[in-house]
């Protein structure tokens, strides 16, 4: 198959930007986050267009709302989940010592009891690191001028211009392959339009959901951990699976071998599975996200080892597209090769 001079300009301007990302991770940051930004709040501004509001107007209300949304949010839930985290790095290690003399009443020690030790040192570790960077991550003058002054201002050109950056990047397809680009563009927007918004409102009913009921519970750290169950629940039962193992280590480190507490932490997290199997993912995701989850997690992986925290919000997007253009020339290699077989047929 001969290359064409467009398809060498193409892998040449992939390799381009890809070259750029890991040179301008840091600076590029605030221009990402701003793009998934416009990208999610898109639809909104378009509804309210519909309904008679100027665009300028509409992306000003929207941007508004958004910014009180995430700076209340921020305002009082970064010290609350700061001041959990702290009180379980006081607890672990009478949780620590509570587990140690339950694994001596059963007669095993040796390799658990070491293996409960280092658990405590990684525990400690992870959540101090967690907390100092709720404090203390992107307090540098470039991270604050980029995360909180950049990105709403560059959100908000990017929101009140999106269908007239859609248009021009239109006009810009070649004829030939004009409609092939847009079938596709289409079927990449439907996935990430379905992962990046629906499960994203998934993920935040599922904490609180996590998080009320924990706390109903009376585990300790019942916010931090309905958090971050619910934020890993965008992998299917990675969530649930997660919440439940760590819910009940640290439920037998407060309340020891509890069979009651064991069977309410094992309700809250049904609960929660039901609502979102049943109500959560029909209504807000529906069958439009075909990403496996191990697909997932390698690209959340591969894309934060190589970019960092950038990678992490391209990770989803680049595996969505990545999926698109196999499938399509698994299609297109699979329909060659039956007319192939049926041109040695009809010789």
């Amino acid at each position: 198959m001969k290359i064409k001079q467009s398809h060498l300009i193409m892998l040449a301007g992939l390799g381009l930007v890809v070259f750029t990302l890991s040179l301008l991770s840091d600076v590029l940051l605030p221009f990402v986050l701003a793009f998934v930004l416009a990208y999610w709040l898109d639809p909104l501004a378009d509804r309210l267009e519909a309904l008679g509001m100027r665009r300028v107007f509409a992306t000003a209300f929207i941007t508004l709302c958004f910014t009180v949304v995430l700076g209340l949010a921020l305002a009082f839930g970064a010290p609350l989940l700061v001041e959990q985290i702290s009180a379980l790095i006081k607890v672990l290690p009478g949780y620590t010592e509570s587990f140690q003399n339950w694994l001596e009443a059963q007669q095993v020690g040796g390799l658990a009891g070491d293996f409960i030790a280092s658990l405590n040192d990684g525990l400690s570790v992870g959540l101090r690191s967690l907390a100092q960077g709720l404090v203390l991550s992107g307090l540098s003058v470039i991270g604050v001028l980029g995360v909180f002054v950049i990105t709403p201002i560059v959100t908000i050109y990017m929101l009140n211009d999106w269908d007239r950056m859609v248009a021009a990047i239109d006009r810009l397809l070649p004829h030939e392959q004009a409609t092939l680009i847009r079938a596709l563009a289409g079927q990449i927007d439907e996935i990430l339009s379905g992962f990046l918004r629906g499960q994203a409102l998934v993920c935040l009913a599922l904490a609180v959901i996590y998080s009320v009921g924990l706390a109903l519970v009376g585990l300790q750290g019942a916010l931090v951990l309905g958090v971050l169950a619910g934020l890993v629940s965008f992998v299917p039962y990675v969530g649930a699976t997660f919440g439940i193992v760590t819910a009940v280590i640290l439920a037998l480190g407060q309340f020891g071998l509890n069979y009651t507490i064991g069977l309410q932490l094992a309700a809250v997290f049904m609960v929660g599975q039901f609502v979102e199997g049943n109500f959560l993912t029909p209504r807000l995701v529906g069958e439009r996200v075909r990403l496996h989850p191990v697909w997932i997690i390698f690209a959340l992986l591969a894309m934060g080892q190589l970019f960092g925290f950038l990678g992490l919000l391209l990770a989803v997007p680049v595996a969505a597209v990545l999926g698109v253009l196999v499938r399509y020339a698994a299609s297109v290699y699979t329909r060659d090769y039956v007319d192939i077989g049926q041109d040695k047929t009809d010789g």
